[in-house]
Protein backbone atom coordinates (compact mmCIF):
# COMPACT_ATOMS: atom_id res chain seq x y z
CA UNK A 1 0.00 0.00 0.00
CA UNK A 2 1.88 3.19 -1.40
CA UNK A 3 1.21 6.17 0.02
CA UNK A 4 2.26 9.77 -1.64
CA UNK A 5 3.25 12.93 0.50
CA UNK A 6 2.53 16.16 -0.24
CA UNK A 7 4.52 19.82 0.60
CA UNK A 8 1.91 22.25 -1.33
CA UNK A 9 4.55 25.54 -1.54
CA UNK A 10 3.72 28.93 -3.17
CA UNK A 11 5.28 28.14 -6.68
CA UNK A 12 5.98 24.54 -6.41
CA UNK A 13 4.91 21.11 -5.02
CA UNK A 14 6.84 18.85 -3.39
CA UNK A 15 6.34 14.62 -3.82
CA UNK A 16 7.32 11.71 -2.01
CA UNK A 17 6.32 8.30 -1.87
CA UNK A 18 6.23 5.44 0.46
CA UNK A 19 7.12 1.87 0.29
CA UNK A 20 4.87 -0.87 -0.86
CA UNK A 21 4.73 -1.46 3.28
CA UNK A 22 4.46 2.08 4.35
CA UNK A 23 7.49 2.21 6.17
CA UNK A 24 9.97 4.57 4.45
CA UNK A 25 9.23 8.09 2.58
CA UNK A 26 11.17 8.53 -0.56
CA UNK A 27 11.50 11.83 -2.38
CA UNK A 28 10.12 11.56 -5.80
CA UNK A 29 9.31 14.95 -7.63
CA UNK A 30 8.50 18.30 -7.58
CA UNK A 31 6.03 20.09 -9.96
CA UNK A 32 5.50 24.07 -10.44
CA UNK A 33 2.09 25.26 -9.76
CA UNK A 34 1.59 26.93 -13.07
CA UNK A 35 -0.89 24.62 -14.36
CA UNK A 36 -3.64 23.80 -11.82
CA UNK A 37 -5.40 21.37 -14.21
CA UNK A 38 -2.36 19.94 -15.31
CA UNK A 39 -1.24 19.23 -11.67
CA UNK A 40 -4.05 16.78 -11.09
CA UNK A 41 -3.27 15.06 -13.85
CA UNK A 42 0.48 15.02 -13.17
CA UNK A 43 -0.53 13.14 -9.58
CA UNK A 44 -3.75 11.07 -11.42
CA UNK A 45 -0.78 9.36 -13.44
CA UNK A 46 1.51 8.75 -10.33
CA UNK A 47 -1.26 7.19 -8.72
CA UNK A 48 -1.51 4.86 -10.91
CA UNK A 49 1.83 4.17 -12.55
CA UNK A 50 3.02 3.49 -8.87
CA UNK A 51 -0.43 1.85 -6.94
CA UNK A 52 -0.99 4.56 -5.03
CA UNK A 53 -3.89 3.97 -2.11
CA UNK A 54 -3.96 7.15 0.12
CA UNK A 55 -2.47 10.63 -0.16
CA UNK A 56 -1.11 13.02 2.70
CA UNK A 57 -1.24 16.78 1.99
CA UNK A 58 1.08 19.17 4.64
CA UNK A 59 -0.83 21.14 6.25
CA UNK A 60 0.78 24.36 7.16
CA UNK A 61 -0.50 25.51 10.52
CA UNK A 62 0.53 28.56 12.52
CA UNK A 63 2.69 28.09 15.61
CA UNK A 64 -0.22 28.50 17.80
CA UNK A 65 -2.24 25.54 15.97
CA UNK A 66 -4.57 27.87 14.02
CA UNK A 67 -5.58 27.91 10.37
CA UNK A 68 -4.01 30.88 8.25
CA UNK A 69 -4.42 31.33 4.86
CA UNK A 70 -1.49 28.86 3.70
CA UNK A 71 -3.29 26.07 5.57
CA UNK A 72 -7.12 26.98 4.03
CA UNK A 73 -5.11 26.76 0.40
CA UNK A 74 -3.75 23.24 1.29
CA UNK A 75 -7.35 22.09 2.61
CA UNK A 76 -8.80 23.45 -0.36
CA UNK A 77 -6.14 21.46 -2.97
CA UNK A 78 -6.60 17.95 -0.47
CA UNK A 79 -10.57 18.55 -0.82
CA UNK A 80 -10.15 19.08 -4.53
CA UNK A 81 -7.73 15.92 -4.70
CA UNK A 82 -10.86 13.84 -3.26
CA UNK A 83 -13.14 15.05 -5.86
CA UNK A 84 -10.79 14.46 -8.71
CA UNK A 85 -8.91 11.18 -8.03
CA UNK A 86 -11.63 9.71 -4.98
CA UNK A 87 -8.61 8.16 -2.71
CA UNK A 88 -8.26 9.00 1.12
CA UNK A 89 -6.45 12.53 1.06
CA UNK A 90 -5.33 12.77 4.90
CA UNK A 91 -4.07 16.34 6.37
CA UNK A 92 -0.78 16.18 8.63
CA UNK A 93 0.45 18.91 10.42
CA UNK A 94 3.78 20.20 8.49
CA UNK A 95 4.74 23.37 10.65
CA UNK A 96 8.52 23.40 10.71
CA UNK A 97 8.83 20.53 8.22
CA UNK A 98 10.23 23.10 5.34
CA UNK A 99 12.61 24.80 7.94
CA UNK A 100 14.11 21.26 9.43
CA UNK A 101 15.13 20.36 5.67
CA UNK A 102 16.66 23.40 5.01
CA UNK A 103 18.79 23.00 8.29
CA UNK A 104 19.61 19.85 7.55
CA UNK A 105 20.98 20.77 3.90
CA UNK A 106 22.84 23.74 5.16
CA UNK A 107 25.09 22.06 7.76
CA UNK A 108 25.94 19.26 4.57
CA UNK A 109 26.85 22.17 3.37
CA UNK A 110 24.27 22.32 0.05
CA UNK A 111 24.29 25.93 -1.94
CA UNK A 112 21.47 27.55 -1.85
CA UNK A 113 21.15 26.80 -5.81
CA UNK A 114 20.75 23.12 -4.98
CA UNK A 115 18.40 23.45 -1.80
CA UNK A 116 16.22 25.16 -3.58
CA UNK A 117 16.18 22.72 -6.47
CA UNK A 118 15.57 20.15 -3.59
CA UNK A 119 13.83 21.59 -0.68
CA UNK A 120 9.90 21.01 -1.91
CA UNK A 121 10.40 17.19 -2.67
CA UNK A 122 12.64 16.60 0.61
CA UNK A 123 10.03 18.59 2.64
CA UNK A 124 7.71 16.44 1.38
CA UNK A 125 9.36 13.44 2.66
CA UNK A 126 9.46 14.71 5.95
CA UNK A 127 5.81 15.21 5.98
CA UNK A 128 5.21 11.70 4.45
CA UNK A 129 7.81 10.17 7.13
CA UNK A 130 6.34 11.85 10.05
CA UNK A 131 2.62 10.72 8.79
CA UNK A 132 4.02 6.80 8.24
CA UNK A 133 5.62 7.04 11.95
CA UNK A 134 2.59 8.23 13.73
CA UNK A 135 0.89 4.96 12.25
CA UNK A 136 3.31 2.55 14.02
CA UNK A 137 1.98 3.62 16.87
CA UNK A 138 -1.68 2.94 16.45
Amino acid sequence: MKILGLDIGEKRIGIAISDALGIIAQGLETFYRENPPGIIEKLRKIVKEEGVSAIVVGLPLNMDGTEGPKAKEAINFANELKKEIELPVKLWDERLSTVEVERLMISAGASRAKRKKKIDKLAAQVILQGYLDSRKHE
